[in-house]
């Protein structure tokens, strides 16, 4: 697997540039996920968000979720960039690209992606409301962070 597929960075993601890192002559089909910063999180107004990651463990782990799609799904390409740092809202937070032969599997295998990267992957997100700040804790929001990372334990 291509260690620079999978990327952790501090600038603007371009969509096209991790597009073009799975486009081969044998896919049909390319899909992405480009997840971006919502305004509006449960009724409540984001400014902004602010994203931590220990990255080479997060880098790691983008790797060995393509792992994991290459072994679901042999005929895909993954490539997966996301961003750290303080991002304003509607800028991109996350791209993942999946090219297959066929439409579905690359539909699956990239909605596989997003979900194992708020399972796995060391990221953290503060959150900047009109009404103060909070660290969110891990991605799927189930285990708080207030010092904005995990224990060293953890």
């Amino acid at each position: 697997m291509q260690q620079d597929l999978f990327k952790i960075v501090h600038d603007t993601i371009s969509v096209e540039e991790v597009s073009n890192q799975v486009s081969r002559r044998e896919a049909g089909a390319i899909t992405l996920f480009v997840g971006t910063v919502r305004e509006f999180t449960k009724g409540k107004r984001t400014l902004s968000l602010e994203y931590q990651a220990y990255e080479s463990m997060a880098v790691k782990m983008l790797s060995q979720i393509g792992e994991e799609i290459k072994g679901k799904w042999p005929d895909t390409c993954v490539a997966i960039t996301h961003r750290i740092g303080k991002l304003e809202i509607t800028d991109i937070a996350v791209v993942i690209a999946v090219s297959s032969p066929h439409r579905k599997t690359a539909y699956r295998a990239n909605e596989y992606a997003i979900e194992r990267i708020k399972q796995i992957v060391p990221i953290w997100k503060k959150e900047f409301w009109e009404d103060g700040t909070m660290w969110m804790g891990d991605q799927l929001e189930t285990t708080k962070y207030p010092e904005g990372k995990p224990d060293e334990e953890e």
